[in-house]
């Protein structure tokens, strides 16, 4: 029999993540896959229910409206993922997400700058902001939701400061707006014009995955949110990887900052408040525990599109603004009550 040579760091770490991973039959059979599950399905019947209730609600642009508003909400949603998973929140990614549009537009549109270094900027721009939320939490000790909500304020300050409550258009940058709105696809294939921006959110899905499944970074962050002081005391650096992981948030957020941008072909500084609440929905709603230690990139996505099959699908049936605001918190609600019988289960 062979001896035992993992070091304690990489016990804990095992440890930790285990729960979050389990064995290949909880994959399938366990209660995150039963939760991915119930959430693809109530996908599908929310589809169908819409469909058949208006016969707009399936028409190519609406479909095509629908997955332009998932590209956005779905990259705030793997953003605030990985900060969830940790135990932790992020209420700045909304306005943060403005801000790096803005900059992105003082780069392109102020400075006269090629698209690539306004591509840079905004993703830059989230993860210096992002690091900065997790250096007040990580060293500060300042509660997650303290830190990261006086980020919200700041950022959005920022915002109007730096625009002096204007927005920057792009009518002057070449190709920016095929970021998020043209369609690499339909240039192909003509009948399935799937918007850049939805590509950029499947693309970024897959390599979020990959990162939270198959690298140090990832299994620190479920090994954070699982049992912090275990990993600590088992001589992993808490402080440095959770800085990162916020780093990685903030940069994530700045691809969502360059798809709104693109979207509207201008950075509007007084909008972005507001999308926090929708990314923490799609999070919770794909099975992602506020309590930490689990969750999945796939289930945040699914998440995403319920938010917004929902919402559009309400606005298709005149349901007012405000009776949209009111169903989407009741959802909030019983996703977190829904979190909390998974977790007595457990």
């Amino acid at each position: 029999m062979e001896p035992n040579t993992a070091t304690p760091t990489e016990h804990a770490v095992a440890e930790a993540s285990a729960p979050a991973r389990g064995s290949g039959l909880n994959r399938f059979f366990g209660a995150q896959a039963q939760q991915k599950l119930l959430a693809f399905l109530s996908l599908i019947v929310m589809m169908a229910f819409f469909s058949f209730a208006s016969p707009y609600f399936a028409q190519m642009d609406n479909v095509l409206a629908i997955m332009q508003a998932t590209a956005v909400d779905g990259v705030l949603g793997i953003s605030a993922t990985f900060v969830i998973i940790t135990a932790g929140i992020d209420l700045s990614v909304g306005t943060l997400m403005t801000f790096c549009a803005v900059m992105t537009g003082v780069v392109l549109t102020n400075w006269g700058m090629p698209l690539w270094l306004g591509v840079l900027a905004s993703i830059a721009t989230g993860a210096f902001c992002g690091a900065v939320s997790g250096f007040l939490i990580a060293k500060l000790k300042i509660p997650p939701f303290i830190a990261t909500l006086g980020m919200m304020w700041a950022v959005k300050g920022l915002s109007l400061v730096v625009t002096e409550a204007r927005p920057i258009y792009f009518n002057d940058t070449p190709n920016f707006d095929m970021i998020s709105q043209a369609s690499l696809i339909g240039y192909f294939v003509p009948s399935v014009p799937i918007p850049n921006g939805v590509l950029i959110l499947f693309g970024l899905a897959i390599v979020a995955s990959v990162i939270l499944n198959r690298t140090a970074l990832g299994r620190y962050t479920f090994a954070l949110g699982s049992n912090e002081e275990a990993a600590r005391l088992s001589g992993v650096n808490v402080d440095a990887w959770k800085i990162a992981v916020y780093c990685l948030a903030g940069a994530i957020t700045g691809v969502a900052g360059l798809i709104i941008a693109s979207r509207l072909n201008s950075a509007q500084p007084a909008l972005g408040q507001g999308y926090e609440l929708e990314a923490i929905a799609a999070v919770v709603i794909g099975g992602t525990s506020l309590a930490g230690g689990s969750g999945t990139i796939l289930g945040t996505i699914i998440g995403a599109f319920i938010m917004n099959v929902l919402l559009n699908g309400l606005r298709i049936m005149s349901v007012s603004q405000e009776w949209q605001i009111v169903v989407t918190g009741v959802i909030i609600i019983l996703a977190v009550y829904a979190d909390i019988l998974r977790r007595k289960r457990a």
